[in-house]
């Protein structure tokens, strides 16, 4: 496995395991759309469903974790979401949360932006 799908997966099994520390429960991870676009983590706390978006760097990485989650991305995931919603029939509110995650081997650092796409540009309008 490369080293960078090593982190990503890495970065993907570490935010699970915060998110259920803090409360949340995991329903699915990896989920596509007949495999057009995929979101990480998608939990529900307090009756809302959650799409998370994870993003991982190593640490000393030229590029912040969140700098990733561009308006292209913000769009995908958003799609991606509302094909979920639609296919489960779910009505409940919803959200988009990121986790970005700085990993070192030795002790990684997990920032958790709930909301995020109301807090970063608005991209997606």
């Amino acid at each position: 496995m490369a080293a960078h799908n090593y982190i990503g997966h890495k970065g993907e099994d570490m935010a699970a395991e915060y998110l259920q520390q803090q409360g949340y429960c995991v329903l699915e991870r990896n989920w596509t759309n007949k495999g057009r676009k995929e979101i990480d983590i998608i939990a529900t706390k307090d009756d809302v469903v959650v799409f998370v978006e994870v993003k991982t760097r190593k640490v000393g990485s030229a590029t912040t974790p969140v700098s990733a989650v561009d308006a292209r991305k913000q769009r995908r995931i958003i799609l991606a979401a509302d094909s979920y919603l639609k296919t489960h029939r779910i009505d409940f509110h919803c959200r988009f949360d990121v986790v970005c995650i700085i990993y070192n081997d030795e002790a990684s650092r997990i920032e958790h932006i709930e909301d995020a796409f109301r807090i970063l540009p608005k991209f997606y309008r």
